[in-house]
């Protein structure tokens, strides 16, 4: 059956349904997808719950044997099948090496995070420099907000969704608050029209456009949590560059579920979570990026032991090396056991990227 690579899905899926004379709501449909999917055999990695085991079914009216069709990795993705043996081999190595697990094994701790740097990387369309794997989503937009919003009295205000995911609304709140202002006209909120749900670009734009010389800092979520919202990245990006603003994004609902190109689209900063359509886990291990361009110009606010650089931060002698760009935000050693959770998930991530299927990814388990 012959679809257009250039369709959207929406339009694709309707070609192909009338293709087989049929709906896009009829059975005949799902099961020629689930058929014709490249991507099935994925399901296999992961453990997916049965219908026994959840709280909230009403069994007697389903088969408890039966998996769940699983709808919720929106909030907290299933788990890999690799996440298991990956923390008994760390824990093994504990056992037998004690400290010496730091330098030793696949995953030496003291550089665990940079061993899965490279394909996170890939995933949001980064360079590896650009990527650092580090803390939780909100700390990492306040270390990021620290250096990147430097509020004057001409340029002071936080353009953002009026609607964000809280956690980013009481971040956006507290960095202006932190630096004296008023959040009623330092925190500018873009709202749909009346009737509608969603945003229009052209409304973002026009924001952008007419308060641009006041906007200090632009920071929207890639994919509204809400309403599923794509928001147009680039084009939010290079308007804000226009204006002289620094544009950001948080990038959890997002990350591994639409193509990203952070770099190539000159984004400044973003951050994201990695336990939704990433699978790693009940606050697993969150991912922060920082473009290249500003690799010599911003600097971290506040500084850790893991921001100096390698080579000499065993040297003990307390004089800053600082690595530069993302690396240099970087405070303390992960725990290598979120680093085995979301180096399983990242590697059957890495089999799906570059696959013509890859809008579909998040439906698949």
């Amino acid at each position: 059956m012959n679809t257009s690579n250039h369709m959207s899905p929406v339009t694709r899926l309707e070609s192909i349904a009338s293709q087989l004379g049929c709906s896009v709501l009829d059975e005949d449909l799902a099961l020629y997808l689930d058929n014709e999917d490249e991507l099935k055999n994925l399901r296999q990695c992961f453990h997916i719950p049965k219908i026994k085991d959840l709280p909230t079914t009403d069994k007697s009216l389903v088969n408890e044997e039966e998996d769940c069709i699983y709808f919720c990795g929106n909030s907290l993705g299933l788990l890999p099948k690799k996440v298991k043996p990956y923390l008994d081999e760390e824990l093994d190595k504990w056992a037998k090496m004690g400290v010496h697990g730091h330098f030793n094994g696949k995953r030496p701790w003291a550089l665990a995070d940079e061993c899965i740097v490279d394909p996170m990387a890939k995933l949001v369309g980064a360079k590896a420099g650009e990527v650092a794997l580090m803390n939780g989503l909100t700390v990492n937009l306040h270390l990021l907000m620290l250096s990147f919003y430097k509020p004057t009295k001409a340029r002071h205000k936080i353009l953002l969704e009026a609607k964000a995911f809280p956690s980013d609304h009481y971040a956006v709140e507290s960095q202006i608050q932190l630096h004296g202002l008023d959040v009623t006209t330092s925190m500018l909120l873009v709202h749909p029209r009346k009737g509608e749900d969603t945003l229009r670009t052209e409304d973002i734009l026009s924001v952008i456009e007419r308060e641009g010389d006041s906007i200090a800092v632009i920071f929207f979520s890639g994919v509204q949590y809400y309403t599923g919202q794509l928001f147009d990245i680039p084009k939010i990006t290079e308007a804000g560059h226009r204006r002289g603003c620094y544009v950001g994004f948080d990038l959890a609902h997002a990350v591994g579920n639409v193509e990203i190109c952070l770099h190539d689209w000159g984004v400044d900063f973003a951050c994201w979570c990695s336990y939704k359509y990433l699978n790693s886990g009940a606050g697993g291990l969150a991912g922060a990026f920082i473009h290249e361009k500003h690799s010599c110009t911003i600097k971290p606010t506040l500084v850790g032991w893991w921001g100096h650089e390698f080579k000499s931060r065993f040297s003990m002698e307390n004089v800053l090396n600082l690595s530069q760009g993302v690396d240099g935000f970087r405070l303390s050693n992960p725990s290598i056991l979120l680093v085995c959770s979301l180096h399983a998930s990242l590697e059957v991530n890495e089999t799906v990227r570059c696959s013509r299927l890859f809008f579909m990814w998040p439906l698949i388990i």
